[in-house]
């Protein structure tokens, strides 16, 4: 058996690196339903929980929101259909369709009764308030008998 050294294996190498699907920006690394994962934010101060979730666009009719079993779950369904004119013919024409879900385990602590929900300016704001026993208590002097 003869063992060749090829010193160009390494451009060889990167050059397949450069090339792969990683590095193609074009239309095939993403969606083709236009259908996109909104981006959260989860805050937490000593009375909640605030998940703040990013969906431009959207009406408060839009979304659902459900508590079951200790999980949190958002989503949205919406549908965007244009209205033709009478005369009209469509050379082309593209449907949009819109949905997410997000599910989200709430711990022990978290007040499932007390959930608040508004929606303002493409910014849905889910407030779960915490039980008043995991609320932290002030500290407290004892007295010495």
């Amino acid at each position: 058996m003869l063992l060749v050294r090829n010193s160009n294996q390494v451009p060889a190498l990167l050059d397949r690196f450069f090339d792969g699907e990683l590095f193609d920006w074009t239309n095939r690394n993403f969606s083709n339903t236009n259908t996109t994962l909104p981006s959260v934010n989860i805050k937490e101060n000593a009375d909640a929980f605030t998940v703040e979730v990013a969906a431009p666009g959207f009406e408060k009719t839009d979304f659902k929101i459900e508590l079951n079993h200790n999980v949190l779950t958002i989503s949205s369904e919406k549908k965007l259909e244009s209205e033709t004119k009478e005369g009209e013919q469509f050379t082309k024409r593209e449907f949009s369709y819109q949905s997410f879900t997000r599910s989200f385990t709430l711990p022990q602590i978290a007040d499932g009764e007390k959930i608040e929900a508004a929606y303002d300016k493409g910014i849905l704001t889910v407030s779960i308030p915490k039980k008043e026993e995991a609320k932290p208590k002030p500290a407290r002097m004892i007295e010495i008998n």
